[in-house]
Protein backbone atom coordinates (compact mmCIF):
# COMPACT_ATOMS: atom_id res chain seq x y z
CA UNK A 1 0.00 0.00 0.00
CA UNK A 2 1.34 3.24 -0.87
CA UNK A 3 1.54 6.72 1.96
CA UNK A 4 -1.18 8.11 0.31
CA UNK A 5 -3.51 4.82 0.33
CA UNK A 6 -2.02 4.52 3.87
CA UNK A 7 -3.10 7.78 5.48
CA UNK A 8 -6.76 7.99 3.42
CA UNK A 9 -7.18 4.61 4.89
CA UNK A 10 -6.31 6.69 8.23
CA UNK A 11 -8.98 9.09 7.56
CA UNK A 12 -11.62 7.16 7.13
CA UNK A 13 -11.26 5.11 9.59
CA UNK A 14 -10.82 7.55 12.53
CA UNK A 15 -14.18 9.04 11.20
CA UNK A 16 -16.07 6.35 10.84
CA UNK A 17 -14.20 3.12 12.55
CA UNK A 18 -16.77 0.37 12.22
CA UNK A 19 -19.31 1.78 8.95
CA UNK A 20 -16.40 2.44 6.73
CA UNK A 21 -15.19 -1.36 7.21
CA UNK A 22 -18.75 -2.45 6.60
CA UNK A 23 -19.18 -0.79 3.65
CA UNK A 24 -16.01 -2.09 2.19
CA UNK A 25 -17.33 -5.59 3.55
CA UNK A 26 -20.77 -5.07 2.10
CA UNK A 27 -19.28 -4.35 -1.41
CA UNK A 28 -17.68 -7.67 -1.65
CA UNK A 29 -20.61 -9.05 -1.49
CA UNK A 30 -21.57 -7.44 -4.36
CA UNK A 31 -22.92 -4.44 -6.55
CA UNK A 32 -26.12 -3.97 -4.30
CA UNK A 33 -26.55 -5.56 -1.01
CA UNK A 34 -29.06 -5.37 1.65
CA UNK A 35 -27.69 -4.69 4.99
CA UNK A 36 -30.35 -4.63 8.04
CA UNK A 37 -30.65 -1.33 9.74
CA UNK A 38 -28.58 0.48 7.14
CA UNK A 39 -30.40 0.35 4.14
CA UNK A 40 -29.72 -0.95 0.25
CA UNK A 41 -26.13 -0.10 -0.17
CA UNK A 42 -25.02 0.22 -3.90
CA UNK A 43 -21.60 0.41 -4.40
CA UNK A 44 -21.42 0.37 -8.32
CA UNK A 45 -21.03 3.88 -10.37
CA UNK A 46 -23.77 2.95 -13.36
CA UNK A 47 -26.53 1.44 -10.91
CA UNK A 48 -26.17 4.75 -8.57
CA UNK A 49 -26.28 7.17 -11.43
CA UNK A 50 -29.36 5.55 -12.35
CA UNK A 51 -30.84 5.89 -9.24
CA UNK A 52 -29.91 9.46 -8.43
CA UNK A 53 -31.55 10.49 -12.02
CA UNK A 54 -34.81 8.69 -11.42
CA UNK A 55 -36.15 10.85 -8.90
CA UNK A 56 -39.74 9.77 -9.22
CA UNK A 57 -38.37 6.33 -8.12
CA UNK A 58 -35.96 7.18 -6.08
CA UNK A 59 -36.56 10.31 -3.70
CA UNK A 60 -34.54 12.49 -0.90
CA UNK A 61 -37.72 13.58 0.64
CA UNK A 62 -38.95 9.67 1.73
CA UNK A 63 -38.07 7.51 4.99
CA UNK A 64 -34.38 7.54 5.97
CA UNK A 65 -33.06 9.87 3.24
CA UNK A 66 -32.25 13.40 3.87
CA UNK A 67 -35.14 15.06 4.06
CA UNK A 68 -36.07 13.47 6.98
CA UNK A 69 -33.10 13.94 8.75
CA UNK A 70 -33.31 17.74 8.41
CA UNK A 71 -36.77 18.78 7.52
CA UNK A 72 -37.90 19.58 11.40
CA UNK A 73 -34.30 21.36 11.46
CA UNK A 74 -34.69 23.30 8.47
CA UNK A 75 -38.63 23.36 7.48
CA UNK A 76 -39.62 21.77 4.11
CA UNK A 77 -38.89 24.41 1.71
CA UNK A 78 -35.58 24.13 0.75
CA UNK A 79 -33.23 22.58 -1.51
CA UNK A 80 -32.47 19.69 0.46
CA UNK A 81 -36.30 18.48 1.20
CA UNK A 82 -38.39 19.55 -1.95
CA UNK A 83 -38.21 17.21 -5.11
CA UNK A 84 -39.83 17.46 -8.33
CA UNK A 85 -41.09 21.24 -10.14
CA UNK A 86 -41.03 23.09 -6.50
CA UNK A 87 -36.96 21.89 -5.90
CA UNK A 88 -36.30 22.66 -9.94
CA UNK A 89 -37.86 26.40 -9.79
CA UNK A 90 -36.13 27.13 -6.58
CA UNK A 91 -32.42 25.47 -8.15
CA UNK A 92 -33.06 27.92 -10.96
CA UNK A 93 -33.86 30.84 -9.29
CA UNK A 94 -30.97 30.75 -7.12
CA UNK A 95 -28.27 29.74 -9.82
CA UNK A 96 -27.27 33.12 -10.65
CA UNK A 97 -25.54 33.38 -7.38
CA UNK A 98 -23.49 30.15 -7.92
CA UNK A 99 -22.40 30.71 -11.63
CA UNK A 100 -18.84 30.22 -11.62
CA UNK A 101 -18.51 34.28 -12.50
CA UNK A 102 -20.10 35.38 -9.34
CA UNK A 103 -18.73 32.83 -7.51
CA UNK A 104 -15.05 33.23 -8.21
CA UNK A 105 -15.58 37.46 -7.65
CA UNK A 106 -16.48 36.18 -4.50
CA UNK A 107 -13.28 33.87 -3.79
CA UNK A 108 -10.90 36.52 -4.86
CA UNK A 109 -12.51 39.05 -2.75
CA UNK A 110 -12.91 37.00 0.39
CA UNK A 111 -10.30 34.79 0.58
CA UNK A 112 -7.43 37.33 -0.46
CA UNK A 113 -7.02 38.27 3.44
CA UNK A 114 -6.84 34.90 4.72
CA UNK A 115 -5.01 33.17 2.07
CA UNK A 116 -2.32 36.31 1.98
CA UNK A 117 -1.93 35.81 5.67
CA UNK A 118 -0.54 32.46 4.97
CA UNK A 119 1.74 32.90 2.22
CA UNK A 120 3.27 35.53 4.10
CA UNK A 121 3.80 33.17 7.15
CA UNK A 122 4.88 30.28 4.59
CA UNK A 123 7.27 33.04 3.55
CA UNK A 124 8.86 33.63 7.22
CA UNK A 125 9.14 30.25 7.55
CA UNK A 126 6.33 30.00 9.67
CA UNK A 127 4.14 27.06 10.44
CA UNK A 128 0.55 27.16 9.19
CA UNK A 129 -2.52 24.72 10.09
CA UNK A 130 -3.82 24.21 6.54
CA UNK A 131 -7.09 22.88 8.09
CA UNK A 132 -7.64 26.07 10.07
CA UNK A 133 -7.25 28.36 6.68
CA UNK A 134 -9.10 26.63 4.87
CA UNK A 135 -11.83 26.53 7.52
CA UNK A 136 -11.47 30.54 8.40
CA UNK A 137 -11.85 30.86 4.51
CA UNK A 138 -14.88 28.68 3.56
CA UNK A 139 -16.83 30.39 6.84
CA UNK A 140 -15.70 33.52 5.71
CA UNK A 141 -17.38 32.73 1.64
CA UNK A 142 -20.40 31.39 3.08
CA UNK A 143 -20.69 34.58 5.44
CA UNK A 144 -20.52 36.68 2.43
CA UNK A 145 -23.03 35.06 0.58
CA UNK A 146 -25.95 34.89 3.45
CA UNK A 147 -25.10 38.05 4.55
CA UNK A 148 -23.72 38.09 8.03
CA UNK A 149 -20.95 40.17 8.80
CA UNK A 150 -17.01 39.64 8.32
CA UNK A 151 -15.48 37.61 10.78
CA UNK A 152 -18.80 36.91 13.20
CA UNK A 153 -19.34 33.76 14.99
CA UNK A 154 -17.44 30.87 14.10
CA UNK A 155 -18.83 27.49 12.54
CA UNK A 156 -17.77 25.46 15.29
CA UNK A 157 -21.27 24.66 16.79
CA UNK A 158 -22.49 23.98 13.12
CA UNK A 159 -19.87 21.43 12.39
CA UNK A 160 -20.33 19.55 15.41
CA UNK A 161 -24.19 19.25 14.28
CA UNK A 162 -23.18 17.43 11.12
CA UNK A 163 -20.58 15.49 12.85
CA UNK A 164 -23.13 14.00 15.14
CA UNK A 165 -24.86 12.40 12.58
CA UNK A 166 -24.52 8.71 11.94
CA UNK A 167 -25.11 6.43 8.64
CA UNK A 168 -27.45 4.03 10.23
CA UNK A 169 -29.80 7.04 11.54
CA UNK A 170 -33.01 7.52 9.80
CA UNK A 171 -33.32 11.10 11.97
CA UNK A 172 -32.24 12.96 14.07
CA UNK A 173 -33.01 12.46 17.71
CA UNK A 174 -35.26 15.06 19.70
CA UNK A 175 -32.09 16.51 21.68
CA UNK A 176 -30.04 16.93 18.16
CA UNK A 177 -33.29 18.70 16.90
CA UNK A 178 -33.26 21.13 19.62
CA UNK A 179 -28.99 21.83 19.40
CA UNK A 180 -29.31 22.19 15.69
CA UNK A 181 -32.19 24.75 15.99
CA UNK A 182 -30.38 26.60 18.55
CA UNK A 183 -26.94 26.27 16.98
CA UNK A 184 -28.60 28.12 13.64
CA UNK A 185 -30.74 30.65 15.06
CA UNK A 186 -27.53 32.44 16.44
CA UNK A 187 -25.65 32.00 13.69
CA UNK A 188 -28.59 32.95 11.25
CA UNK A 189 -29.30 36.21 13.35
CA UNK A 190 -27.61 38.31 10.88
CA UNK A 191 -28.83 36.94 7.43
CA UNK A 192 -32.75 37.30 8.61
CA UNK A 193 -31.43 40.90 8.84
CA UNK A 194 -30.17 40.75 5.30
CA UNK A 195 -33.51 39.16 4.35
CA UNK A 196 -35.39 41.93 5.75
CA UNK A 197 -33.22 44.49 3.90
CA UNK A 198 -33.69 42.76 0.35
CA UNK A 199 -30.26 42.73 -1.01
CA UNK A 200 -30.55 40.62 -3.75
CA UNK A 201 -26.64 40.31 -3.76
CA UNK A 202 -27.36 37.49 -1.17
CA UNK A 203 -29.02 34.49 -0.28
CA UNK A 204 -31.38 35.73 1.74
CA UNK A 205 -32.55 39.31 -0.28
CA UNK A 206 -32.92 36.62 -3.23
CA UNK A 207 -35.04 34.49 -1.50
CA UNK A 208 -37.32 37.26 -0.08
CA UNK A 209 -37.54 38.41 -3.84
CA UNK A 210 -38.79 35.23 -4.64
CA UNK A 211 -41.36 34.88 -1.81
CA UNK A 212 -40.08 32.53 0.57
CA UNK A 213 -40.83 33.86 3.87
CA UNK A 214 -38.94 34.98 6.51
CA UNK A 215 -38.94 31.29 8.17
CA UNK A 216 -38.50 29.77 4.90
CA UNK A 217 -35.39 31.86 4.26
CA UNK A 218 -33.73 31.03 7.49
CA UNK A 219 -33.92 27.92 6.60
CA UNK A 220 -32.23 27.70 3.37
CA UNK A 221 -29.76 30.25 5.42
CA UNK A 222 -29.16 27.15 7.28
CA UNK A 223 -28.75 24.93 4.97
CA UNK A 224 -25.83 26.77 3.37
CA UNK A 225 -24.24 27.31 6.96
CA UNK A 226 -24.51 23.49 7.57
CA UNK A 227 -22.91 22.31 4.62
CA UNK A 228 -20.87 24.97 3.19
CA UNK A 229 -17.80 24.28 4.48
CA UNK A 230 -17.23 20.49 6.35
CA UNK A 231 -16.41 19.14 2.21
CA UNK A 232 -14.28 21.67 1.37
CA UNK A 233 -12.64 21.70 5.00
CA UNK A 234 -12.42 17.58 4.18
CA UNK A 235 -11.07 17.89 0.78
CA UNK A 236 -8.51 20.91 0.21
CA UNK A 237 -5.92 19.54 3.03
CA UNK A 238 -6.25 15.73 1.74
CA UNK A 239 -5.61 17.29 -1.73
CA UNK A 240 -2.79 18.57 -0.78
CA UNK A 241 -1.72 15.79 0.98
CA UNK A 242 -2.29 13.58 -1.81
CA UNK A 243 -0.12 15.84 -3.67
CA UNK A 244 2.89 15.57 -1.16
CA UNK A 245 2.72 11.82 -0.95
CA UNK A 246 2.44 11.24 -4.60
CA UNK A 247 5.57 13.92 -4.84
CA UNK A 248 4.03 16.48 -6.56
CA UNK A 249 4.53 19.36 -4.27
CA UNK A 250 1.55 22.14 -4.84
CA UNK A 251 3.37 23.07 -8.01
CA UNK A 252 2.38 19.79 -9.33
CA UNK A 253 -1.47 20.11 -8.56
CA UNK A 254 -3.13 20.83 -12.14
CA UNK A 255 -7.26 21.08 -12.85
CA UNK A 256 -6.11 16.90 -13.53
CA UNK A 257 -4.92 16.07 -10.42
CA UNK A 258 -7.78 17.64 -8.73
CA UNK A 259 -10.79 16.16 -10.54
CA UNK A 260 -8.63 12.48 -9.99
CA UNK A 261 -8.25 13.84 -5.82
CA UNK A 262 -12.34 14.43 -5.56
CA UNK A 263 -12.71 11.17 -7.03
CA UNK A 264 -10.43 8.60 -4.93
CA UNK A 265 -11.42 10.97 -1.29
CA UNK A 266 -15.03 11.52 -2.41
CA UNK A 267 -15.80 14.08 -0.05
CA UNK A 268 -19.17 13.12 0.26
CA UNK A 269 -18.67 9.57 0.95
CA UNK A 270 -22.38 8.23 1.33
CA UNK A 271 -26.11 9.75 -0.38
CA UNK A 272 -29.23 8.90 0.49
CA UNK A 273 -32.21 8.25 -1.04
CA UNK A 274 -35.53 6.34 -0.03
CA UNK A 275 -37.40 3.77 -2.45
CA UNK A 276 -40.98 5.85 -3.63
CA UNK A 277 -41.86 2.79 -5.11
CA UNK A 278 -41.23 -0.91 -5.10
CA UNK A 279 -38.73 -2.12 -7.89
CA UNK A 280 -35.06 -3.51 -8.42
CA UNK A 281 -31.72 -2.02 -8.63
CA UNK A 282 -29.38 -4.19 -10.29
CA UNK A 283 -31.67 -7.47 -9.84
CA UNK A 284 -31.65 -6.91 -6.27
CA UNK A 285 -35.78 -6.44 -4.80
CA UNK A 286 -36.48 -2.59 -3.10
CA UNK A 287 -39.32 -2.21 -1.19
CA UNK A 288 -41.33 1.29 -1.21
CA UNK A 289 -40.02 3.16 1.69
CA UNK A 290 -36.39 1.45 1.79
CA UNK A 291 -33.61 3.65 2.55
CA UNK A 292 -30.62 3.49 -0.37
CA UNK A 293 -27.25 4.40 0.47
CA UNK A 294 -25.31 5.42 -2.39
CA UNK A 295 -21.41 4.42 -1.12
CA UNK A 296 -19.89 7.36 -3.42
CA UNK A 297 -16.33 6.26 -1.81
CA UNK A 298 -16.96 2.86 -3.23
CA UNK A 299 -18.36 3.89 -6.56
CA UNK A 300 -15.46 6.04 -7.54
CA UNK A 301 -12.80 4.09 -5.91
CA UNK A 302 -13.33 1.22 -7.99
CA UNK A 303 -11.57 2.80 -10.95
CA UNK A 304 -8.53 2.39 -9.49
CA UNK A 305 -5.95 4.25 -7.30
CA UNK A 306 -4.62 7.96 -7.84
CA UNK A 307 -3.51 7.92 -11.06
CA UNK A 308 -4.28 11.89 -12.62
CA UNK A 309 -1.94 10.96 -16.25
CA UNK A 310 -4.51 8.10 -17.40
CA UNK A 311 -6.54 8.66 -19.99
CA UNK A 312 -9.86 10.21 -19.13
CA UNK A 313 -11.64 8.41 -20.80
CA UNK A 314 -10.98 5.49 -18.48
CA UNK A 315 -13.56 7.59 -16.26
CA UNK A 316 -15.40 9.51 -18.27
CA UNK A 317 -18.56 7.14 -16.80
CA UNK A 318 -18.16 8.82 -13.41
CA UNK A 319 -18.83 12.17 -14.56
CA UNK A 320 -18.07 13.78 -11.34
CA UNK A 321 -20.42 11.28 -9.44
CA UNK A 322 -18.69 12.69 -6.31
CA UNK A 323 -20.83 15.89 -6.66
CA UNK A 324 -24.22 13.88 -7.31
CA UNK A 325 -26.15 13.27 -10.66
CA UNK A 326 -29.47 14.50 -11.57
CA UNK A 327 -31.67 17.02 -10.71
CA UNK A 328 -29.76 17.21 -7.23
CA UNK A 329 -26.45 17.67 -9.18
CA UNK A 330 -24.70 19.66 -6.72
CA UNK A 331 -25.76 23.51 -6.61
CA UNK A 332 -22.64 24.67 -4.83
CA UNK A 333 -20.17 22.87 -7.10
CA UNK A 334 -18.40 25.91 -9.09
CA UNK A 335 -18.31 27.57 -5.62
CA UNK A 336 -16.38 24.60 -4.32
CA UNK A 337 -14.08 24.59 -7.23
CA UNK A 338 -13.32 28.31 -7.19
CA UNK A 339 -12.39 27.65 -3.26
CA UNK A 340 -10.28 25.28 -4.09
CA UNK A 341 -8.41 27.15 -7.07
CA UNK A 342 -7.98 29.98 -5.15
CA UNK A 343 -6.43 27.68 -2.18
CA UNK A 344 -4.35 26.26 -4.57
CA UNK A 345 -2.98 29.17 -6.54
CA UNK A 346 -1.66 30.47 -3.42
CA UNK A 347 -0.15 27.75 -2.32
CA UNK A 348 2.00 26.95 -5.73
CA UNK A 349 4.45 29.67 -4.66
CA UNK A 350 6.06 27.16 -2.48
CA UNK A 351 6.41 24.24 -4.28
CA UNK A 352 8.94 22.63 -1.97
CA UNK A 353 6.03 22.94 0.59
CA UNK A 354 6.52 20.09 3.39
CA UNK A 355 4.08 18.27 5.93
CA UNK A 356 5.51 18.81 9.56
CA UNK A 357 2.54 16.35 10.81
CA UNK A 358 -0.84 15.75 10.90
CA UNK A 359 -3.75 14.33 12.15
CA UNK A 360 -7.15 12.92 11.53
CA UNK A 361 -10.44 13.75 12.54
CA UNK A 362 -12.52 11.34 14.83
CA UNK A 363 -15.85 10.94 15.19
CA UNK A 364 -17.41 13.30 12.30
CA UNK A 365 -19.41 12.61 9.16
CA UNK A 366 -16.83 13.72 6.58
CA UNK A 367 -13.76 12.10 6.73
CA UNK A 368 -11.00 14.74 7.34
CA UNK A 369 -8.12 16.20 8.56
CA UNK A 370 -8.44 17.43 12.03
CA UNK A 371 -4.84 19.37 11.81
CA UNK A 372 -2.05 19.71 8.90
CA UNK A 373 0.61 22.13 9.33
CA UNK A 374 2.89 22.57 6.40
CA UNK A 375 6.03 24.58 5.77
CA UNK A 376 8.03 25.86 3.44
CA UNK A 377 11.42 24.27 3.32
CA UNK A 378 12.94 27.09 1.35
CA UNK A 379 11.31 29.97 3.49
CA UNK A 380 12.66 27.81 6.21
CA UNK A 381 16.12 27.99 5.17
CA UNK A 382 16.02 31.78 4.02
CA UNK A 383 15.05 32.95 7.45
CA UNK A 384 17.35 30.31 9.28
CA UNK A 385 20.31 32.27 6.92
CA UNK A 386 18.40 35.49 7.77
CA UNK A 387 19.11 34.58 11.26
CA UNK A 388 23.11 33.23 10.95
CA UNK A 389 23.93 36.89 9.32
CA UNK A 390 22.83 38.96 12.20
CA UNK A 391 24.16 36.74 14.76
Amino acid sequence: MEEWERWERRVQTAAHPVAYRLVRAVAARGPVVRVPRVGVVVSDARLAREVLTDAEAYTKTGPGAAAGLWSPVLGSRVLITLEGAEHAALRRRLGGLFTPGHVGAVCERVLSGPLGGMERRLAAGEEVDLVRVVRDGAAEVIRELVGLPAGGADFTEAAAVVSSLRLWRTTLTGRQVERARAVLARLSEAAVAAYRAGDESTVPGRLRALGLDEAEARGAVGLFLLTGTETLVSFVPRLVALAHDTGRGPGGITDAVVEEALRVTSPTPVVLRSAARAGRIGGVRVEAGERVVIATLLCTGAYGPFAPDRDPAETAGLRRLWFGAGPHFCLGMPLAMAEIRAVVGALRGFPDLAISGRRPARGVLIPAYARLPVRARAAERAAGGRRDNRS
